[in-house]
């Protein structure tokens, strides 16, 4: 089984022309072309199983279109996908904000989902996607190191529920290093797919390991590899397992 991790940081792109003619002004131009690359890389790869982490559901950068949907459309996968802002969020209010969510693309079907929200931080989705033998959870946790915390522990509470094998993923945003994780992997069984802590941010010079794959013992990891692709401020992760 092979699972994907990508912030694609709603296809808007990377790199100086991001920032011209200001900075973050890639958030407010047409995302298509770029989108398409990342459409073209993901197929290249052939995931089974796919976290995506800021996808944009549908804002006037994809002319309106659900981006989850339109890869599930054009590759063949079972999707969800929401909305990262937790109800009553001032974000929920806003034009752009609103629409940007993070996703689960599988190749098998999806036989259950829910969505999870965090009592702190601004993005709260905790995305719990269930096939016949796996369950995921996707996450963004905050920027706050105090947050983050918090989340940690919400997670936990979370994957002590569940009895079967696992996977929890997404951009953790550890500002400080693997060892905001020491305790939290201490406490709930999770294994790190990638133990030599290689870096995925930024992706063209990458210095810090933000994103993560953990999984529950039963998976054994046969590869993990970070390939260098550029189309997002994040590079992806990729992990081939097995039960």
């Amino acid at each position: 089984m092979r699972f994907l991790l990508y912030n694609i940081r709603y296809a808007t792109g990377n790199g100086g022309r991001f920032h011209f003619p200001f900075p973050y002004a890639g958030y407010l131009r047409r995302s298509r072309e770029n989108f398409d690359k990342i459409v073209e890389f993901i197929a290249s790869v052939q995931p089974d199983v796919m976290g995506l982490v800021e996808v944009d559901g549908g804002s006037f950068r994809t002319g309106r279109r659900c981006q989850a949907e339109m890869i599930a459309r054009q590759l063949g996968y079972y999707h969800v996908v929401e909305t990262k802002y937790g109800c009553g969020s001032m974000a929920q209010r806003l034009p752009l904000l609103k629409t940007q969510g993070n996703a689960v693309l599988t190749r098998m079907p999806i036989v259950s989902h829910r969505f999870h929200y965090f009592d702190e931080g601004v993005k709260r989705l905790v995305i719990q996607a269930c096939t016949e033998h796996l369950t995921v959870f996707l996450v963004h946790l905050s920027l706050t190191y105090r947050n983050r915390q918090y989340q940690l522990e919400r997670l936990y509470k979370l994957i002590r529920a569940v009895d079967r094998p696992m996977i929890l993923a997404g951009d953790f945003n550890v500002l400080w290093g693997m060892r905001e994780l020491e305790l939290f992997l201490g406490a709930t069984g999770l294994v790190s797919a990638n133990p030599e802590k290689k870096p995925s941010y930024p992706s063209r010079a990458p210095k810090r390991a933000l994103d993560f794959i953990l999984h529950s013992p039963e998976l054994k990891v046969v590869q993990f590899q970070i390939p260098q692709v550029t189309y997002s401020d994040h590079a992806p992760l990729i992990c081939d397992f097995t039960l």
